[in-house]
């Protein structure tokens, strides 16, 4: 499976090879911010697969989790395009509204649920974590066509 993306303005672009791990839609207070009140849906990568291009800018802080995360933005337009866990260097989280085809991939789950207002949305068919879930799987299938 090949994908790639880029933020609003295409100054920074990315590739990978590969399928996500998995995809989750997380509603820690953190995307919230990001996602400007919702939460957000990312795909993890394996680092390896992915290949960037473009100036970025960055803030490091502490997740809910206790990871400290490192959010990576467009130096240019700041939208918000991935994301490195101290914890799991070898992965990335990529933010799926930066797919060029938004419906390459779907979340598989929901993710600190516990943090997410009442007023959220959520896929009740997805399975649900009210906070930091276990480790991924192997790669999800792609959704049909």
């Amino acid at each position: 499976m090949q994908l790639q993306g880029g933020c609003l303005c295409k100054a920074v672009r990315w590739q990978a090879t590969a399928a996500p791990l998995v995809t989750r839609h997380c509603w820690c207070r953190d995307c919230q911010y990001i996602g400007a009140g919702s939460g957000t849906v990312n795909m993890m990568m394996r680092r390896d697969q992915v290949s960037l291009s473009g100036a970025t800018g960055s803030y490091a802080s502490r997740a809910d989790s206790g990871n400290t995360i490192e959010r990576h933005f467009c130096a240019s337009c700041g939208t918000p395009v991935y994301a490195l866990a101290q914890a799991r260097p070898q992965l990335m989280v990529i933010r799926v509204g930066t797919l060029d085809d938004p419906n390459a991939v779907a979340p598989a789950m929901n993710i600190w649920t516990a943090s997410a207002p009442r007023w959220a949305a959520m896929d009740s068919s997805l399975g649900c974590f009210a906070g930091q879930p276990p480790p991924p799987g192997p790669p999800p299938q792609p959704p049909p066509g």
